[in-house]
């Protein structure tokens, strides 16, 4: 059982991202709609095994790379997966898959492979 972290913007799609995970077989899901949302939580976060990272989370403010860089500052160790809506010509969406440790899935996000994310108990990496 893993718990997972939820960063997402669209307050829609985060209910539904938790709800499909916990049903898939997460422990637990934390949901945070920004960057600082994320920072507030950070016990729980840090606890986390898997975190889903929108890239974009609106003009002017932190993005997913920041929630990132800053997961991995604080000694996070699980699995990230990016989600986004843009084309892989975004200069955010570039950088995420510049990053080794993490995977970047496009939007809509197809339900059996998020599924398939929280039943992955080795806790690799995928490219």
């Amino acid at each position: 059982m893993q718990r997972v972290l939820v960063l997402e913007d669209d307050d829609d799609l985060r209910t539904l991202l938790c709800d499909l995970l916990v049903a898939s077989g997460a422990q637990a899901c934390v949901s945070a709609a920004s960057f600082e949302a994320m920072v507030r939580q950070q016990e729980q976060v840090l606890q986390c095994e898997l975190a889903l990272l929108d890239v974009n989370l609106g003009a002017r403010v932190p993005s997913g790379l920041d929630a990132y860089h800053w997961l991995r500052e604080n000694g996070f160790e699980g699995r990230v997966v990016f989600l986004t809506g843009h084309a892989r010509s975004h200069p955010l969406v570039r950088q995420a898959h510049e990053l080794t440790q993490a995977r970047v899935l496009s939007k809509p996000v197809n339900a059996k492979e998020l599924m398939a994310l929280v039943r992955k108990p080795d806790g690799s990496h995928d490219a």
